[in-house]
This record gives structure tokens, C-alpha cells and sequence, in this order.
């Protein structure tokens, strides 16, 4: 972005640093004024004779005139932000909803029930709903409202209100054939060229996640391995009196080391790899919302063909093909409206978590410069006394 590049724009009193420049200018993007809090925290564990389950308190703070209240605290499990999620997804079919962490994970990455996957998942659950709540359409949903307000019990009442099983089999029946009938023959050109840089992005954001989860492997394993070393030279200087202060010397450098490389593991877990892996899930719901606008098109593509073929009963299918044209400009301009928000924000993300990495990466190795500068002065002393010696 070369507004980033143009520093005189930016006050001369403020620090010009990569992350000081992001700041500034998603300030001067402009500012959002909030009036809707929402934390999700305190994980508990809940074990029963037929499962067990974590559920999380959330609190919302709000001055909205619609809410009875100003402070709610409910606690939720993760069923429930899946019913709120599809919830949101039925009644806005072409926005663009953000994405839940995954209910299973990959087996040999972290245990389901341990406290860091417990954390993992709280972080996500946490950006969901604060998401939702930014969002200009979403955050007034009646079921995003519910979700924050009501007890368990008033929850579990108001999920029975929902469609009913042949309602819900009906919708998937007409997903399944407008998915038969292939490309809409009508589609904007516009959702074409979407249609096409979701499926570039998908690529490389997948590649990018493999690559960033790749990186952390070998910084995982480096570090492991960088950790017995320091032991061993404290016990070595123990039976070499003449190199023991040059040992230890050595053993202390390794040990900042690895704290400076523990530090830099963090930085990639908490700002590089969620990011990622958010954009990956994003790419799919994006890829799905773009399918289900082609299924309100594909309906009515349909009507205007059968209207054609048919002598009889013209009134009743223009009828049905005004309210589709409606239905499908709906759906055009809420995605467009979101497309445009969705490609700021992900810009934003990818262009904060990236220069956070970054500036981890200059703060480890001018600590691990200076390490190892040490280190090998005291290698180099260690190894003229010992010829000495």
C-alpha cells in the first residue's frame, strides 16, 4: 500500500516503526465508535455420564437502547456458537459470516482437553464474536442478541423454535439441484472475477499456512535440541577447571538463547499462525457464500426459462420472477458491500501479523547477535587456555 510508504503523512512525533505506521493508519482510516463489548473467558470443564465439554463464560457491556440491560454474563459451549453461526448464515445467505475454529484438530498436534488447545480455542471464539459485533449488519441480528443474553435453559427453548427437520432437508435438497444444474448462465462478471481470486487466494493462503506451521516445527525442534546443550556445558566446567568460567560462559549465552527463541516461537502461535489459519477457513466460507449467491441466481435462471417454455399460467411465474430478481439484487449488494469490507480487513490483518513478525524476527536476532558474539569469545578463550594448558 504506498500510503504506507509516503512517511510524511505521519506525524513527526510518532515512532516510525512498522507497527507504529499500521497504527496510525488504521486510525486515520477511521476510527469506529463501539458500543458493544463482548469477552469471552474463565474455560471450565464440565464432565457428565455421556460426555464431556468446555464451556465459556461471556460477557457483553453495551449502551445500546435495545438491550435490557448494560452487563450480561452467560456461559456458552461450543454447540452453541455452531448454532449461532448457522443461525446467521440462514438468515444472511450472502454475507460473509467469520469463521469458528475447527471441532477437531489434527491428531499429534495438541491433546483436545489441554490447556493449550483449551486457550487456542478461547482466542478464536473470542475474535468471532467481536467479529460479529463490528460488523454493520450482523451485530443487530436477533440471534446474536439472543446468544448474549440468555440463560442456558432460555437458549435451549429458543433453539427448539427453530425450522424443523423437513424445512431443513427441503433447503438442502434445493442446494443439491441448483449444484446439478451447474454454471448460472447469467452470473455478473463481477462475481466471476470474485469467484476467481477466491480460488487464487485459497491457493496461497493454504501454502502460506503450511509453509508459517513448517517454520514453527523447526524452530520447536531447533530450540528442544538448543536446551540440552546448556546443561551439558554446566556439568563439562564442572571437570575442566581451567575452561570452567569459559564454559559457563557458553552455558549462560545458550540459555539466553533459548529464551530468545522461546520468545520467538510465541510471536509466530499468537500473531502469525491464527491469522492464517483464520484466512484459510475464511476462503472456504467465502467459496460458499459465492455458491449460494449462484443458487438464488440458478432459481431464477430457472423461472425466466420455464416462464419461456410455458403458454399458461404467465401471471403466476412473472410473479415468482419479480420476487427472485428482488431476492437476487439482495444478494448481489449485500455481497458486494461485504466483499469490499472483507478485502480491507484481510489486507489490514495480513499486513499487521506480517510486520509483527517482522519486528520479532529484528528484536531475536540482535539479542542472539549479541549472544553469540559471547559465545564465541568464550570458545575461542576456552580453546587458548586448553592449548596452554
Amino acid at each position: 500500500d504506498t500510503s504506507l510508504a509516503e512517511v510524511n503523512s505521519f506525524s513527526p512525533s510518532v515512532p516510525i516503526s512498522p507497527s507504529s505506521m499500521i497504527n496510525q493508519y488504521k486510525f486515520e482510516d477511521g476510527p469506529e465508535l463501539r458500543d458493544l463489548f463482548i469477552t469471552v473467558d474463565d474455560p471450565e470443564s464440565h464432565v457428565t455420564a455421556i460426555e464431556t465439554f468446555i464451556t465459556y463464560r461471556v460477557v457483553t457491556k453495551t449502551t445500546r437502547g435495545e438491550f435490557d440491560s448494560s452487563e450480561y454474563e452467560v456461559r456458552r459451549r461450543y454447540q452453541d456458537f455452531l448454532w449461532l453461526k448457522s443461525k446467521l448464515e440462514e438468515a444472511h445467505p450472502t454475507l460473509i459470516i467469520p469463521p469458528l475454529p475447527e471441532k477437531f484438530i489434527m491428531k499429534g498436534m495438541v491433546e483436545r482437553f489441554s490447556d493449550e488447545f483449551i486457550e487456542t480455542r478461547r482466542k478464536a471464539l473470542h475474535k468471532f464474536l467481536n467479529r460479529i459485533a463490528d460488523h454493520p449488519t450482523l451485530t443487530f441480528n436477533e440471534d446474536f442478541k439472543i446468544f448474549l443474553t440468555a440463560q442456558a435453559w432460555e437458549l435451549s427453548s429458543h433453539k427448539k423454535q427453530g425450522p424443523g427437520l423437513l424445512s431443513r432437508m427441503g433447503q438442502t435438497v434445493r442446494a443439491v439441484a441448483s449444484s446439478v444444474r451447474g454454471a448460472v448462465k447469467n452470473r455478473p462478471e463481477m462475481f466471476t472475477e470474485m469467484n476467481n481470486y477466491m480460488e487464487t487466494f485459497s491457493h496461497k493462503i493454504n501454502l502460506l499456512d503450511k509453509i508459517a506451521h513448517r517454520i514453527y516445527k523447526e524452530e520447536r525442534d531447533y530450540f528442544n535440541e538448543m536446551k540440552e546443550y546448556g546443561p551439558i556445558h554446566t556439568l563439562w566446567s564442572a571437570s575442566e577447571e581451567d575452561i570452567a568460567d569459559s564454559l559457563k560462559g557458553i552455558a549462560s549465552c545458550i540459555d539466553r538463547c533459548c529464551k530468545a527463541t522461546e520468545k520467538r516461537m510465541a510471536g509466530l502461535s499468537e500473531h502469525l499462525l491464527p491469522i492464517l489459519h483464520e484466512y484459510v477457513l475464511y476462503s472456504e466460507i467465502l467459496m460458499g457464500v459465492l455458491k449460494r449467491r449462484d443458487q438464488i441466481q440458478g432459481e431464477l435462471d430457472s423461472k425466466v426459462d420455464a416462464l419461456a417454455n410455458k403458454k399458461t399460467e404467465k401471471d403466476l411465474f412473472s410473479e415468482e420472477i419479480g420476487k427472485l430478481e428482488d431476492k437476487v439484487e439482495r444478494a448481489n449488494n449485500a455481497l458486494k458491500a461485504d466483499w469490499d469490507r472483507w478485502k480491507q480487513n484481510m489486507q489490514w490483518d495480513m499486513r499487521s501479523s506480517f510486520t509483527n513478525v517482522a519486528e520479532n524476527n529484528l528484536r531475536y536476532y540482535e539479542e542472539v547477535k549479541l549472544f553469540l558474539t559471547k559465545m564465541l569469545f568464550f570458545h575461542y578463550f576456552s580453546e587458548e587456555v586448553h592449548e596452554f594448558s
